[in-house]
């Protein structure tokens, strides 16, 4: 039996690109070391786990990591919460939305996002997204009623939305912008911070994200009502009223406090946040570059520009059916890759599969918030994003980190060369 030929597809039973372990696709965790040990440490030696204890409250790590953000970001407020989700319902309460509102949103975001906004009783509104993976302004301008509240605007995989157009129609119709900027941790647009440039900022620090408590989150403004509102959200107890005086109504709040643990764990990772974003930047930069000489692939004009951070490659193909094939293909050449709009798989990112959300169901056996304005019809199908669905159905995505080396960009390279040269003629 003779060699296995370079050129035939791994996939048929040709030489692979690549035989060695694809990177981790985490980021920050990557870099836990020393630091954080000693200072989780730190708080179990002093004993103190809880935030809201009487006194000290300046030897808070929850504190100190908002004080972080609060300089990061140019902010004048910050908080700490206990995940991404609490952080955008606390945004949303801020903002003054709540029963029968309804919030715009694109149709290519995590789960929580959308349940955020049902969870306090506000109608999700979905929006298409473009080829930059996020929200499309004009299909947004199309989508606002006298009862939108809000935009919640994703920077979705790492690629900041079009923020100037957005905020334009936003002010235009007189809604709120909240950023949720889980995938995006330190990017920016046009030089502003993401999370600083809306009414408010939500982030997540659970593990898959730039820097990471595990789990938490974390929110930001500029306005003081705002984040009063928020923390009084955030604790019901409103604990944070000791240190500091509350200007607004009570009313009750839930549980979504941040642990000093937590808070511990991240503290300085935003001081790596840098080192870290300039490699996924520079790797993707440099692929990207690459593959737009690479026929039969599409890429967005952002991608690979200030408003990608570079932790994920995404690349269109002429069909579905296409895409399923090279993601497969490229999987057996060694680099793990996905079709990003299976219909076969339940990817949550993609609103088709947010079951609660095409069967407007609320966890009692009825239709809230739906059933407030039963004649305000909400359309959940196929058919109410067809261009979102039908770009995402054409995607392949392969996850970057910071740790990619040069040989495993040209692993990448080599690969999707191969395995495009065969795309007219697969089998």
């Amino acid at each position: 039996m003779g060699m296995k030929s370079m050129d035939e597809l791994a996939l048929h039973g040709g030489q692979p690109v690549r035989t060695k372990p694809w990177v981790s696709k985490y980021l920050g965790s990557e870099e836990v070391g020393a630091e954080e040990k000693d200072r989780v440490l730190q708080v179990l030696n002093k004993k103190r786990i809880f935030r809201y204890l009487p006194a000290a409250i300046e030897t808070s790590e929850c504190s100190a990591l908002e004080e972080e953000y609060k300089a990061f970001l140019g902010t004048k407020y910050a908080l700490g919460v206990n995940s991404g989700t609490s952080a955008l319902i606390c945004a949303l309460v801020a903002a003054g939305v709540g029963p029968g509102d309804e919030v715009l949103l694109p149709a290519y975001t995590w789960v929580g996002s959308a349940a955020a906004i049902t969870l306090v009783g506000a109608v999700p509104v979905l929006c298409e997204i473009d080829s930059s993976l996020t929200l499309d302004p004009n299909d947004m301008a199309k989508k606002v009623t006298a009862h939108t509240k809000a935009v919640l605007v994703v920077h979705m995989r790492g690629i900041s939305a079009d923020m100037d157009a957005i905020i334009a129609v936003a002010q235009e119709r007189g809604i709120r912008v909240i950023e949720d900027v889980a995938q995006a941790n330190g990017g920016t647009y046009r030089g502003r911070m993401l999370g600083s440039i809306g009414d408010l900022g939500c982030f997540s620090l659970q593990q898959s994200k730039v820097i990471t408590a595990g789990e938490g989150g974390m929110l930001v403004t500029q306005g003081e009502e705002l984040w009063q509102r928020a923390v009084l959200y955030h604790d019901g107890a409103g604990y944070q009223f000791r240190f500091t005086e509350r200007k607004i109504p009570a009313f009750p709040g839930q549980n979504y406090r941040l642990t000093e643990l937590q808070a511990a764990l991240c503290l300085g990772q935003l001081g790596k946040l840098p080192a870290i974003l300039e490699r996924t930047k520079a790797n993707k930069q440099q692929l990207v570059h690459a593959l737009r000489q690479v026929s039969g692939i599409e890429l967005s004009p952002v991608f690979g520009t200030e408003r990608d951070l570079g932790v994920s490659l995404i690349f269109y193909v002429k069909d579905g059916t296409s895409a399923h094939w090279v993601s497969r293909a490229l999987t057996a050449e060694g680099i793990p890759a996905f079709h990003v709009y299976d219909p076969q798989e339940k990817d949550q990112h993609i609103y088709t599969n947010w079951e609660f959300l095409v069967g407007k169901r609320d966890p009692w056996g009825g239709s809230y918030p739906w059933s407030l304005h039963p004649a305000r019809e909400m359309d959940y199908s196929q058919d109410s994003c067809p261009r979102s669905l039908g770009l995402l159905n054409r995607a392949v995505q392969i996850h970057l980190n910071h740790l990619a080396t040069e040989e495993d960009r040209k692993d990448i390279l080599a690969a999707i060369r191969k395995v495009t040269a065969h795309l007219g003629s697969r089998r």
